[in-house]
């Protein structure tokens, strides 16, 4: 157990490290050679160039103008100044909203921390409970503030259950705030968005095979009959996976080409040669550039031929296909209504913006998507619960006893004073971070292996994930497991009616495991994040061995994006922390402020300068952050139910549950008022927004634009080959050799689709008869 020293120590090794990581970059950063690292946002924009530096030779690399350093830390309020409208302008909505979660973390836990620290410090602090009537369970001076220091019965609970009541009108109270803003802010931003693809395009699955008709031929006679006036062009789904590996590996051979071409260049009394075995280790000895050339020579006609086999092989088209229509109100339409009688079949959905499309999951079958969910939750429950055994355990060793009895010969060095602190107060929160380090990358895999079509989605289903794990292992596994082994001599020697009255006490000090993960992973680790050690040896190692023009050196850079699917989930933690132990412990609130003060002053210069974000989906990630700050809330009240009824304060349990009611309530009211706008486009917005372009532009032919829009990007490689597949895909959509009576009729139904209705020529004429 963390005693009130040791957390010094620890609060002291990590602003130290957040210290030392913020001067660094400091440093670096107005190093000339590290520009593109620190500023690639830029680049990318056409708004910077590198830093010309006449005088000496050494000033290109090194800044040598002395008075910058004064003023090393001017970054903080620069990434303060830009306002919230340019901030969207320059970085997109998704950005700026993602910026709003840690302004919201401070909205609600800097008022929450005022009251609590002159309402409930005072009233748990005055209470001897711990040193005269549990003096066999293990505490430590920060548990003298917390609940557990009040005794049986005492009244002074009540003051814990109005406090209860405050907090949760006011979170409820910003983030109903909030939720209004950031909607009225989608709305806005939907409005005045630029014209984009996905805004005329939908996504068509599972589309039924038909004897008579291919893909396209299908999909063209479907929405012409349908969508008579509206449908414009379509771009059928090709299985194109296999020619992605190719131009990958392709990519990969050249850059191992230029590398040694370049260190020929250097050195030409000398060829390179390399080995062609395992990493280079084994194998036949050959000259490496004349290998690199034949390998690439090779696989260039292995993409040709593949390229060739994806145009002419029927099985290469999958099922589906991106539709586009000629407004966007047709798209809102066709996007968000049934197409057919058999509502498995002709589904649809918004298009992601072609940026967003994961291209190899549109090859999934459609019908195995189901199988394929259903296998990973199996596999996400085992991964949770089993990930579960080794955090216990690994944490039971990352503490004095632990150590102590897996190296018996380090006792005498462990019980030195400031080893000691290091160990109870900055390990346990080191050692579960390392532990935690592949988990983002798992949960990746997991939600691409279910298929689904757009990297925001699958961002935001391994956020999920990972807001699910953190619930179930880093929160309640370390509060069950630690406290379980904090307190196991205890349990042991008490008879059985005195256990659930230890558990009381031994929850809420699980907080100090919790203060010394939070200084590790959200004050240092987000320090750590400024510094981007990752990418500035990457980058300059690429400048080193490949560059040699200046579009090699703009590709070397790596800006790296928001990483949704890692941050929120680390932020909802916090959040949730926040919120059980605010009226438990109101020690730890402190230690959470400064990480989302941090963190934002952080993210904001990373979106500003650094992140190149991969996709824009107008914050439709809202309602999942709105709806887990909710969660926390409820497991707040239910935890403090548990706890006061374990201190004989069962009155209290009635008035608990009618706030965990009233905030469930209040989340449905939310949802139903707020969250359509996240999940549906208004049809009136849409023809708003159609009726501005053609008074615009009057005489305005979408289908040159549209034509391209999806096409698979392997084949965006050659210019040639991507007109010839178009050209291809156009007389196959636009020339339907139907076998049918009417293209603009509805069509028989197919023996396989069964899903039309009679054409209505057909059953004006049945009804004519007598």
């Amino acid at each position: 157990m963390a005693t009130l020293g040791d957390i010094g120590v620890a609060a002291a090794i990590n602003l130290l490290s957040a210290f030392v990581f913020l001067l660094a970059f400091a440093i670096l950063r107005l190093q000339p050679f590290n520009d593109r690292v620190y500023f690639p946002k830029w680049y990318l924009k056409g708004l910077r160039s590198s830093p010309s530096r006449s005088g000496a030779f050494v000033s290109k690399f090194v800044n040598l103008d002395f008075r910058s350093y004064l003023r090393f830390l001017n970054w903080m309020p620069e990434a303060l100044k830009m306002p919230e409208l340019e901030l969207i302008e320059h970085a997109g909505l998704d950005s700026a909203v993602y910026l709003r979660i840690y302004l919201i973390g401070l909205k609600i836990f800097v008022p929450i921390a005022f009251l609590a620290w002159a309402v409930l410090v005072p009233v748990n602090f005055t209470n001897k409970t711990l040193e005269l009537q549990l003096k066999n369970v293990t505490s430590s001076d920060i548990d003298k503030l917390s609940i557990s220091n009040i005794p049986q019965e005492s009244d002074r609970f009540w003051t814990h259950i109005v406090m209860a009541y405050a907090f949760t009108f006011w979170t409820c109270y910003v983030l109903l705030k909030e939720y209004e803003k950031v909607a009225s802010m989608r709305l806005q931003f939907l409005a005045s968005e630029k014209r984009r693809p996905d805004q005329f395009t939908v996504l068509v699955r599972n589309v039924p095979p038909d004897p008579d008709e291919s893909v396209s031929e299908s999909v063209e006679h479907f929405f012409l009959v349908n969508h008579p006036d509206n449908y414009l062009t379509l771009q059928v789904v090709c299985n194109a996976n296999k020619l992605a590996e190719l131009v990958k590996k392709k990519k990969s051979k050249q850059n191992w080409l230029d590398y040694y071409q370049l260190k020929y260049s250097r050195n030409s009394a000398k060829r390179p040669f390399m080995k062609t075995g395992f990493l280079g280790l084994c194998g036949e000895k050959v000259d490496a550039i004349d290998y690199h050339i034949s390998e690439i020579e090779k696989l260039s006609k292995e993409i040709a031929e593949e390229r060739e086999r994806v145009k002419k092989d029927p099985k290469s088209i999958m099922p589906a296909a991106f539709v586009s229509f000629k407004s966007r109100w047709a798209a809102a339409v066709c996007a968000q209504t049934q197409q057919s009688r058999n509502p498995t079949l002709w589904l649809t959905e918004w298009a992601p913006e072609p940026r967003d499309v994961y291209w190899q999951n549109l090859a999934i079958p459609y019908v195995s998507l189901a199988v394929r969910r259903l296998i990973m939750a199996v596999a996400f429950f085992f991964l949770t619960f089993f990930f579960m055994i080794p955090i216990a355990s690994v944490q039971a060793l990352a503490s004095i006893e632990g150590l102590e009895k897996a190296a018996p010969f380090l006792k005498s060095l462990i019980e030195i004073n400031f080893i000691k602190s290091v160990i109870q107060g900055f390990l346990p929160g080191i050692v579960l971070k390392l532990f935690l380090i592949f988990l983002p990358t798992i949960l990746m895999i997991m939600s691409k292996f279910e298929g689904f079509t757009s990297l925001s989605s699958l961002e935001r289903r391994s956020a999920t994930r990972y807001y699910l794990f953190n619930l179930v292992n880093v929160f309640l596994g370390s509060i069950i497991a630690g406290s379980a082994l904090d307190q196991l001599n205890t349990f042991i020697k008490q008879s059985a009616n005195e256990i659930p009255e230890t558990i009381g006490v031994a929850v809420p000090m699980r907080a100090t495991f919790f203060i010394t993960y939070i200084m590790v992973d959200g004050w240092a680790g987000i320090a750590a994040e400024i510094l981007m050690l990752k990418p500035l040896i990457f980058y300059h190692l690429k400048n080193f061995f490949l560059v040699k023009t200046e579009k090699d050196r703009e590709e070397a850079m790596d800006p790296g994006s928001l990483g949704f699917n890692t941050g929120e989930p680390r932020i909802q933690l916090y959040f949730l922390l926040g919120l059980v132990y605010a009226t438990v412990t109101p020690a730890l609130l402190p230690f959470i402020i400064v990480f989302f003060g941090l963190a934002y002053v952080v993210f904001r210069h990373q979106i500003i300068n650094v992140y190149n974000q991969e996709y824009e989906s107008a914050a439709a990630f809202w309602p999942d952050v709105h709806g887990r700050i909710i969660t926390a809330l409820v497991i707040s009240q239910v935890a403090l139910i548990g706890l006061l009824s374990t201190k004989g304060s069962a009155y209290s349990t009635p008035f608990l549950i009618a706030l965990a009611v009233l905030t469930i309530w209040f989340y449905r009211f939310c949802k139903g008022r707020y969250e359509p706008a996240f999940v549906r486009n208004p049809l009136q917005e849409a023809m708003m927004k159609d009726t501005l372009e053609r008074a615009r532009e009057p005489n305005l032919n979408l289908k040159p634009y549209l034509h391209n829009a999806y096409i698979h990007p392997v084949f965006k490689e050659d210019d040639d080959d991507e007109e010839e597949f178009n050209i291809k895909l156009e007389n196959e959509s636009v020339i339907v050799p139907t076998k049918r009576q009417s293209r603009r009729n509805t069509p028989v139904p197919s023996r396989i689709s069964g899903a039309s209705t009679p054409s209505l020529p057909e059953a004006v004429r049945k009804h004519s008869e007598p």
